[in-house]
């Protein structure tokens, strides 16, 4: 298995900066101030094809569609919402008539989105997944990562919010 990122003293150094901010800036909770953020309002992707986001969301992971609307700043575009739970939304926007190149990682942009799920949902979307033949890749027990309809990349994982393969991180 081929090893990803640097190696050497280039990891070291790496190492001893993460040591270092995790000492500066990570308190323990009871010295944590509460968030100034109630939560994400939803986070806004762009889709290639309003019909196949619905039919990948709504229908393939269970995430209703919510709403579909005009897009106020660009007139024609649709801007539309998926329902993630706990008042969490997912949001679209098509942008018809602008020339979008393919997904790519980008400074700034999208790695990944993680969407928590109960455990009996997150089998339950895998059994869909494989009937719809979507490839994914299964890490730690409870976390399937594949790509959207248009290339995004997302994680289903069932481990409880504010936990992270088992590591409490609230």
């Amino acid at each position: 298995m081929t090893e990803h990122g640097v190696q050497g003293e280039e990891l070291e150094r790496l190492t001893t900066r993460r040591a270092e901010l995790i000492a500066q800036y990570v308190k323990p909770r009871s010295e944590r101030p509460a968030s100034t953020s109630r939560g994400v309002h939803h986070v806004a992707l762009i889709s290639s094809d309003v019909e196949r986001t619905i039919q990948f969301y709504d229908g393939l992971l269970g995430f209703p569609v919510l709403e579909i609307y005009e897009n106020r700043d660009y007139r024609g575009s649709s801007h539309f919402f998926f329902d993630l739970g706990n008042g969490n939304t997912l949001a679209y926007f098509d942008l018809p008539g602008v020339p979008l190149g393919e997904y790519q990682e980008v400074l700034g942009g999208i790695h990944h989105l993680a969407i928590a799920i109960a455990p009996e949902q997150w089998e339950a979307a895998r059994q869909r997944l494989d009937a719809a033949g979507v490839e994914y890749m299964h890490e730690s027990g409870s976390s399937l990562y594949f790509r959207g309809p248009d290339g995004e990349r997302l994680e289903l994982i069932s481990d409880p919010l504010m936990t992270m393969y088992g590591l409490d991180i609230g």
